[in-house]
């Protein structure tokens, strides 16, 4: 079987992605930088998904992978919000506890 040129490409760039999401997320402290490394790593998935739903060369797409990214990306920006709101609530009551008591 041989690769397409378009999936040596989009694989290539879908590592680079998720090598450069894993260097981030390994190396931040920073809790809104470690969500943003994982939004960036759930991008390499799809965009790897999507590089290889072509089951023959100049065929038609599977349907079956654009569905799981479609529903990835649903639940993605779920989580993501559900994690910066957890964020900003941490946030705001450690500024709560810090400021002087009335």
């Amino acid at each position: 079987m041989t690769h397409s040129p378009e999936l040596l490409v989009y694989g290539g760039a879908a590592a680079m992605l998720l090598a450069l999401a894993f260097h981030a997320l390994a190396r931040s402290g920073n809790v809104l930088r470690r969500i943003l490394a994982l939004n960036v790593m759930s991008s390499a998935v799809f965009l790897m998904f999507v590089a290889i739903a072509r089951r023959v060369p100049g065929g038609p797409p599977d349907p079956i992978p654009h569905a799981m990214v479609l529903t990835g990306i649903v639940v993605a920006v779920s989580a993501s919000a559900f994690a910066l709101v957890l964020l900003k609530r941490q946030h705001d009551l450690r500024r709560e506890e810090d400021s002087p008591g009335e």
